[in-house]
């Protein structure tokens, strides 16, 4: 549903007051920055990384000498703040330099629909068009459900990414965009997507949930650590990593496993202790994009990280124990059924899982040939040249804002 301007309006708290004093502040400077350089495009992910598709992107004008200006914008807090800044140009997130190249750049791009020094003074300033951009979305994963947050009427991109042949006719046909604004280019970061795996390790990798850990949620109380290992989420699974069954299999086929949860549950990640020595809980700072290249077995619920470990061709499974509520209450069905056109099986309950964990072992750690099948018909641009067909997409629209740049 679309929001009202008096809704967005309200989604300005008091911490982001701050903002609207850097926004003033950097008015002027960038009307003279943007008159003293050429064109340039600004790029960013969540504040504190550089490791998803903006990364990649940025990587790859940087190693290719391509003839744009591109500043990446990330926290200095961040890890990822130095193997960025060797790559070229970088700058605070949210502060007042990356408040006058978000009003100075050509190109806003980002992984993530924001991408800006402050997502809810921005918001303000894009619908009161105030502040006009081309923006891309390089996406955070491939489309499968029908997401209303990022249809045109809600999102304005210039540019959508997309990858498989099926997702980019869903969001053509569905989410509102003028002829030419969703391409096919491929997400960036699966020209690094490789097989590393030894054969050991399991990942058990879940999505989040919106009624529990809502990022605009203003109820506190229903993020409490007390109130979330009452929810279902908690306890099926923790039923999983603890299982007996799962430390049996692991111990006896020398496998070990590690529990991954979505950035948005991971302030919830202490609450879940395991007692078997072969499953280990892991968060941010460590790389889920790097965990995903390493594992042999992926178990997930409804993430798109299921399409990354398709890409490489290896085995998933689907613990989807709330399939009714999380479809009422966090993303509706899209053009992808699990059971029709899911890249493994799909259970209900624990046990399922851990059996079918141990069917993959026993059948050399491969996907099914029904699930192969559906692997690779699903993708058909496996060349790693995503890259270099996402950047000549955007130099196309860089071109059409009247400051030029030669495109080698």
């Amino acid at each position: 549903m679309q929001k009202t301007f008096l809704q967005r309006l309200r989604m300005v708290r008091p911490r982001d007051l701050l903002h609207i004093l850097l926004f003033i502040a950097a008015v002027l400077p960038a009307a003279v920055y943007r008159i003293a350089h050429g064109p340039f495009w600004l790029i960013s992910e969540c504040r504190d990384e550089a490791r998803d598709n903006a990364y990649w992107f940025f990587r790859y004008i940087s190693m290719n000498g391509c003839p744009i200006t591109a500043v990446y914008a990330v926290s200095r807090k961040s890890p990822d703040w130095e193997k960025v800044a060797e790559l070229g140009k970088t700058v605070r997130y949210g502060g007042l330099m990356h408040w006058i190249l978000y009003l100075a750049c050509d190109i806003r791009i980002s992984t993530h629909k924001a991408g800006t020094p402050n997502s809810a003074v921005c918001r303000v300033l894009e619908d009161c068009r105030i502040v006009r951009k081309k923006t891309v979305f390089l996406q955070h994963g491939v489309v499968k459900d029908d997401l209303p947050y990022v249809h045109a009427e809600n999102a304005r991109f210039s540019m959508f990414v997309t990858t498989a042949p099926r997702e980019h006719e869903y969001v053509t046909r569905n989410f509102g965009y003028p002829p030419g604004v969703v391409v096919r280019t491929g997400l960036c970061r699966f020209d690094d997507l490789k097989d590393e795996s030894d054969g050991s390790l399991i990942l058990i990798m879940p999505t989040w949930r919106q009624w529990i850990a809502s990022p605009e949620s203003a109820d506190e109380k229903a993020e409490r650590f007390l109130d979330f290992r009452e929810t279902e989420y908690f306890r099926m699974w923790n039923c999983l990593i603890n299982s007996p069954a799962l430390e049996e299999l692991l111990s006896a086929t020398g496998k070990h496993a590690v529990f991954y949860q979505h950035r948005n549950m991971q302030k919830f990640t202490g609450a879940f202790l395991t007692r078997n020595a072969d499953v280990r809980t892991a968060s941010f700072p460590e790389d889920a994009h790097e965990l995903l290249k390493k594992a042999a077995v992926l178990v997930t619920d409804y993430s798109s990280v299921a399409m990354d470990f398709a890409y490489m061709g290896k085995p998933v499974v689907y613990y989807q124990f709330d399939y009714r509520k999380f479809r009422d209450s966090h993303l509706s069905e899209g053009y992808y059924d699990y059971r029709k056109d899911g890249f493994g099986p799909v259970e209900k309950t624990a046990c399922g899982v851990i059996s079918d964990i141990g069917n993959i072992i026993c059948g050399g750690m491969r996907p099914a040939h029904v699930y192969r099948e559906r692997m690779e018909n699903f993708f058909d641009m496996r060349d790693g040249r995503n890259c270099e067909r996402t950047y000549r997409a955007v130099m196309e629209l860089s071109n059409k804002t009247g400051r030029r740049m030669d495109n080698d």
